[in-house]
């Protein structure tokens, strides 16, 4: 299975629930991208995820057009 997690910048929200996701079932493809993505994460994004044990620090900010072909 693949989920791509949408939203505008890709630098915090969709970066946590990506994390999330992927931290629920580690077999399945989980990604994240932006319309206008920032290329740089949220360092409160990171800090709060790790706050909860997940480690986002190594994800990109994504232009959704990365996947627009792996449909």
């Amino acid at each position: 299975m693949k989920i791509l997690i949408l939203c505008t910048g890709n630098s915090c929200r969709s970066q946590m629930a990506h994390g999330f996701l992927q931290s629920f079932n580690p077999d399945i493809t989980v990604c994240s991208a932006g319309t206008e993505a920032s290329g740089k994460l949220n360092p409160g994004a990171v800090k709060a995820m790790a706050e909860v044990g997940i480690d986002i620090s190594h994800h990109t900010s994504d232009p959704v057009g990365k996947y627009l072909n792996d449909a």
